[in-house]
């Protein structure tokens, strides 16, 4: 069964940047290239939402608070997809987890923090 991991989350300020990884296990190169992928985060008190999506043909779609500012990408020979996050601001502070379309397993997420 596949399994998703996310890295790459951390502190920092307002204005900053960073790059979330999410590695998929379990599956093969061909299996996890026809998914579309999924950015979703989760901030205190408030529902899980979704940030971004990628297709498996490449094409991609995100939320409008985050729109010009992240970038959703994918390397399905590594099995991983990435979000950067540029311009960062203290609402983006939530965890953040990967996952496929339809939905398996949540992953245990990545939390970012954005802090002055």
């Amino acid at each position: 069964q596949v399994q998703l991991m996310e890295s790459g989350g951390g502190l920092v300020q307002p204005g900053g940047s960073l790059r979330l990884s999410c590695a998929a296990s379990g599956t093969s190169v061909s299996l996890f290239s026809i998914y579309g992928m999924n950015w979703h985060r989760q901030a205190p008190g408030k529902q899980r939402e979704l940030v971004a999506s990628i297709t498996n043909g490449g094409s991609t779609n995100y939320a409008d608070s985050v729109r010009e500012r992240f970038t959703i990408s994918r390397d399905n020979y590594k099995k991983a997809i990435y979000l950067q996050m540029n311009n960062l601001k203290p609402e983006d502070t939530a965890v953040y987890y990967c996952n496929r379309s339809p939905l398996v397993n949540w992953g245990q997420g990545t939390q970012v923090t954005v802090s002055s």
